[in-house]
């Protein structure tokens, strides 16, 4: 466990802006989606609009370190569809 904090220490340090801004994100999506509750509509678009920038985000942020990789992509991929599905068809119905 020790070495799991260390190693997310070294991470966060280490790619300060990526992460504040994916929580920036993550903060506005929340918000955006307590304003529009209700309107079914424009909850999915915000949905896919926050599932697309943590997919681009996901690839940037392997770009920048050189690590990006299919299989990688295709996580973030996979990923954001689970979290659609379970945002909308689970959590929001």
């Amino acid at each position: 466990m020790k070495i799991f904090l260390n190693h997310l220490k070294k991470e966060f340090k280490n790619h300060l802006f990526d992460y504040l801004l994916l929580l920036t994100a993550g903060v506005f999506f929340l918000i955006a989606l307590n304003i529009f509750s209700g309107e079914r509509l424009i909850e999915f678009i915000i949905l896919l609009i926050f599932v697309s920038f943590y997919i681009l985000w996901g690839i940037y942020h392997h770009v920048i370190n050189n690590t990006l990789h299919i299989k990688i992509v295709l996580e973030y991929i996979l990923i954001g569809f689970t979290l659609i599905f379970l945002l909308k068809f689970i959590i929001l119905p």
